[in-house]
């Protein structure tokens, strides 16, 4: 039996959708790639409101896109990230061809990201020695499910998951 997903998860297209159905009981959105339209934009809002969203893009420049312009129009809902060297097919990078283990884990760890005060300041982040290290830097998207960015990116996305420096501390370990 199927694991049945209370939200409805926003993926780029109807691969993605044929993949997610073959391991969870779920409805999806499909933003058909970059021509994601105010009409879709809405549809993925009202269902924001009644049921929630995950957004699962591929873990490209597009997917990074269109995850900003979901954002935009719906801050409140959760992310699900796979790592790229768990999305590379034969011939192309996305969800459609991702680990079925890997969009598993994914979306079961969906993450969400609130605007609060900072959790985590500047200067803990650079004493934590990520900044300038591409191997910890990794190793703490990974570890709190954030997908895949530079130094900043991190940094900005610690603090919209309210994690601390004890947490990023304690979590190396």
């Amino acid at each position: 039996m199927k694991k049945r997903i209370k939200e409805v998860i926003v993926v780029e297209g109807k691969t993605d959708t044929a993949v997610l159905k073959s391991l969870f009981d779920v409805d999806t959105i499909e933003t058909h790639g970059l021509a994601l339209s105010d009409q879709t934009l809405e549809m993925i809002k009202t269902m924001a409101e009644s049921r929630g969203v995950i957004i699962l893009t591929d873990p490209d420049y597009p997917g990074s896109k269109i995850r900003r312009m979901i954002v935009e129009a719906v801050p409140l809902a959760k992310h699900a990230f796979v790592a790229k060297q768990d999305a590379i097919g034969e011939k192309k990078l996305g969800i459609a061809e991702a680990k079925r283990e890997a969009i598993v884990k994914a979306v079961e760890e969906a993450v969400t990201f609130v605007k609060s005060q900072e959790s985590l300041s500047w200067e803990e982040f650079i004493d934590l020695g990520i900044f300038g290290d591409k191997k910890k830097r990794l190793k703490v998207y990974e570890v709190f499910h954030l997908g895949y960015g530079n130094a900043k990116t991190l940094y900005k996305r610690l603090n919209m998951a309210g994690i601390t420096y004890d947490d990023v501390k304690n979590a190396k370990k």
